[in-house]
């Protein structure tokens, strides 16, 4: 049994938004022992949460903190020979867990638990229920395009197949989500769905309004507080804006400042060693920047590396021979000018003029080129 964030004994959820509590999931499943074991899993700000216990008597336990509530998921692993053992379809459960106790009970198998005593989770019912239809075929698409060959896949036929069938169904996905965010502007689940219609890069025009019409409670949780930040940090990122100014460290420790920079075009690129799309992009970078570093250009790497992987990322940066300034805390998707910036997800970039000012983003491949040629005659 693994000690972590969480202690054992039951599974998830209850609603509080109370960052110092305790939360406490208790569940029964089977009246299953030893061997069998049930696990839990879910992310905590920047962290990936795993634990496990055996049971006994079918009964179980964990206990953990989370600042805000998070989505868990329980898998019930009958053998105990290990979570990979249990397949690509377990016998799992998902749950909202938040700060309180919440209780679980399944007579048979642990996906048919019920959960008893959760406001939060009764609500998740309600939308995952709005939304389990379209859903579903959306999922079969999904399933239909993980079954098919490699040439299948290499081909085109398929894929225009299934993004034709995809994209009414992702419109009327989208409607029902706006549907439900008006309808309960108190309801967590508008603030989850409204951070899926977001998607990682918010257009603020589309997703603004649809905050604004959040009760003020909603909005004054962790949560909807930090969804304002996305949203300002939108607005500042906006082409026109002038880009942020920070400081982080380079690779030796020594302070790097963006407005260094003032008076060059800069390419500011979030990425990460781990980031399989960032280093695919990188040869194009360094492309980019051979042609141009001497045409007033350059490029600042901010990396959401992890705590303790340090190595990683000069052993990163040496073997796509990224020659430019590279600067990072090491804190994952905790890094303060990634959170600053509002990026969630990787590879982003913001091309920076002489001034400060934002003048393209998220350019990439040949429009990177395109751009690069058009204003570095």
């Amino acid at each position: 049994m693994k000690k972590g964030m969480l202690k054992i004994l039951a599974i998830l959820p209850v609603f509080a938004f109370c960052q110092d509590q305790e939360f406490i999931v208790t569940g029964e499943v089977a009246k299953l022992n030893a061997p069998a074991q049930i696990y839990i899993s879910y992310r905590s700000g920047a962290k990936s949460v795993r634990d496990s216990v055996t049971l006994i008597n079918g009964t179980y336990t964990f206990k953990g903190n989370v600042a805000t509530p998070v989505k868990a998921t329980l898998t019930l692993d009958y053998t105990g020979a290990g979570l990979k053992a249990a397949g690509n379809n377990p016998d799992a459960f998902s749950v909202y867990v938040e700060n309180g106790l919440i209780t679980l009970k399944a007579k048979d198998s642990l996906k048919n638990s019920m959960v008893i005593g959760s406001a939060l989770n009764v609500d998740y019912q309600k939308y995952t229920q709005l939304l389990s239809d379209v859903q579903n075929k959306l999922n079969a698409l999904d399933k239909e395009w993980s079954a098919a060959t490699p040439e299948q896949r290499k081909g085109t036929e398929l894929r225009e197949k299934l993004m034709l069938k995809q994209k009414p169904l992702a419109e009327e996905k989208e409607k029902l989500q706006k549907e439900y965010i008006r309808k309960n502007p108190s309801s967590y689940f508008s603030l989850v769905a409204l951070k899926e219609l977001a998607g990682s890069v918010i257009i603020v025009d589309k997703t603004e309004p649809l905050y604004m019409g959040l009760s003020q409670s909603l909005k004054d949780t962790k949560s909807g507080k930090d969804f304002a930040k996305l949203i300002n940090a939108a607005k500042e990122t906006a082409l026109g804006a002038i880009a942020a100014n920070f400081t982080q460290n380079d690779t030796l420790g020594k302070p790097v400042t963006l407005t260094d920079f003032r008076g060059k075009y800069v390419l500011l690129d979030f990425w990460a060693s781990w980031c399989g799309p960032c280093r695919a992009e990188n040869p194009n970078l360094v492309e980019a920047f051979h042609k141009y570093k001497d045409k007033n250009f350059t490029v600042l790497g901010v990396s959401l590396d992890m705590p303790n992987k340090h190595q990683a990322w000069l052993d990163a940066i040496h073997k796509d021979k990224l020659t430019w300034t590279h600067v990072s805390d090491l804190q994952y998707w905790d890094n303060e000018v990634a959170r600053q910036y509002g990026i969630r997800s990787i590879p982003q970039n913001l091309l920076i003029d002489p001034s400060g000012k934002i003048v393209a983003k998220n350019i990439r491949g040949e429009e990177l080129q395109k751009k690069l040629a058009e204003i570095l005659k």
